[in-house]
């Protein structure tokens, strides 16, 4: 059985060492979680990557008004695309919604070419849109995202186990499936035993901060 992986979601550079230390695999920096994240200040992404071992992803997100982005604001996206490539993170971590609240495959198809050959995740907007595993189809099939972060469509991943499952069985091997939505140290293995995933996200997922 192949050992959990780690990811952790932290704003500030004191809960990414803590974080370090007590075992993620991975970090996944923003500012403002509770704002549900948005893109990270660059110099203290440098610190990080300086100071750790593990893989850094950054979040992309202007602002939390909504997932529907103008083109001034992709413009600003792939601005910071840009700017992170150059000091060499593992990844980004991108959504974008229509107006109808399905993923809009050309503005993440933007940003996804901008970003290579960084790896590319696609967020928990997968979650709002109108039907998770349909959109998670479409976004395989149509764009070269690498992978996506998702709680099925509920708050929590322990009531979404069905959905995320049924995901799961249809994402190919190469495809990074990153189970989300409020999983800790404590209920993590409980939600795993229900679900074929290697990859899982939250802020406590290795203890308290």
């Amino acid at each position: 059985m192949q050992e959990l992986f780690k990811e952790v979601c932290v704003d500030n550079i004191k809960d990414a060492m803590r974080a370090v230390l007590l075992g993620a695999n991975r970090i996944e920096y923003c500012s403002n979680l509770s704002e549900e994240g948005l893109t990270p200040d660059i110099e203290e992404v440098k610190y990080l990557l300086k100071n750790t071992c593990i893989p850094i992803r950054i979040m992309i997100r202007p602002h939390s008004k909504s997932f529907n982005y103008s083109e001034k604001e992709i413009s600003i996206m792939l601005r910071d695309i840009s700017i992170f490539k150059k000091i060499n993170v593992d990844g980004i971590v991108i959504g974008c919604l229509n107006q109808d609240d399905e993923i809009d495959l050309k503005k993440t198809n933007l940003l996804v070419e901008k970003a290579k050959p960084l790896k590319v995740i696609f967020h928990k907007a997968i979650d709002l849109t109108n039907d998770p595993l349909k959109s998670l189809k479409n976004l395989i099939k149509n764009s070269d995202i690498d992978g996506v972060l998702t709680s099925g469509g509920f708050r929590k991943a322990e009531n979404g186990v069905e959905v995320l499952q049924k995901m799961i069985d249809i994402c190919p091997t190469y495809f990074e499936f990153i189970v989300a939505g409020k999983i800790t140290l404590k209920n993590i293995k409980k939600i795993n035993q229900k679900l074929s995933a290697r990859f899982y996200h939250g802020k406590k997922i290795v203890g308290v901060l």
